[in-house]
């Protein structure tokens, strides 16, 4: 199973770009457009800037070794100050076997969900 290791921020001229990191062969990852977030396993609220939020599944995948510690030594949610349209990002979720992420967004965009290879890394690519 591949482990989350980080999650990068960046602006491009027509869109912002969050990365998830990955030590292992890239999962597949899915999304939703959804109008709030829910933490994985116990269903309580994120609470996450934005008006719109990207509520992105990887799986199979894990933020922690086998012992328990975590991969992904970062914040579980922090704001993107330097993005046009991503303003908050969050893990979610670590929960049997799938890693969610929270994109909190300042306005509806397009967005786009892929798999990249060397390294792994899984990209969510927001319009601004």
């Amino acid at each position: 199973m591949s482990t989350l290791t980080n999650i990068r921020t960046g602006r491009h001229t027509d869109f912002d770009r969050v990365v998830l990191d990955f030590d292992g062969p890239p999962p597949p990852a899915t999304f939703d457009l959804v109008d709030e977030l829910v933490e994985d396993g116990s269903g309580e609220i994120a609470w996450l800037t934005g008006c719109e939020f990207v509520a992105v599944r990887v799986t199979p995948a894990a933020a922690h070794d086998d012992a328990g510690n975590p991969t992904y030594p970062g914040s579980r949610k922090f704001r993107t100050r330097d993005l046009a349209n991503v303003l908050a990002v969050a893990l979610t979720g670590d929960f049997e076997g799938v890693v969610s992420v929270g994109v909190g967004l300042r306005h509806s965009a397009s967005v786009n969900v892929f798999t990249l290879t060397t390294p792994s890394r899984v990209v969510i690519d927001v319009s601004h």
